[in-house]
């Protein structure tokens, strides 16, 4: 298994496996990951034999609550693959990628139907640390 940034120029083979995660169509999906890009939205993903396995959308970011932290905004493993530690692996390799930015943190949040997803944070050594609200305007 080989874990690599995602160019620009692989989109539609990252939409295959974020589909999986979000509900969202392929030109919402580049249009977003072009708007992101001010954020340094980096897209990064676990490959065997040139197919993506685990796709993961993060950035690092400082506020006054985490300090100097990675955000994941999206980690999705395809579903016949999960179960079989790809999502571990991406896990300790976003670790380090935190590590040589001086993060102090990881954070992320998730739905509230993504149960399997919570077991598998907590296995990674996350905590519930708060809720999320969202208002739709």
């Amino acid at each position: 298994m080989q874990i690599r940034e995602i160019s620009l120029t692989e989109l539609e083979t990252a939409y295959e496996t974020v589909k999986e995660l979000r509900d969202i169509s392929y030109d919402e999906f580049e249009d977003l990951v072009y708007a992101m890009r001010h954020q340094e939205y980096k897209m990064f993903g676990s490959f065997e034999r040139d197919e993506l396995i685990t796709y993961a959308g993060v950035s690092v970011q400082v506020n006054l609550y985490w300090g100097r932290h990675l955000f994941i905004y999206d980690l999705v493993t395809r579903e016949k693959y999960r179960s079989q530690g790809h999502g571990k692996e991406m896990m300790r390799y976003l670790h380090d990628y935190a590590k040589m930015f001086d993060c102090g943190k990881i954070a992320l949040t998730s739905g509230l139907q993504r149960e399997a997803a919570h077991r598998f944070y907590e296995e990674e050594g996350f905590e519930k640390k708060s809720y999320a609200f969202l208002k739709t305007l």
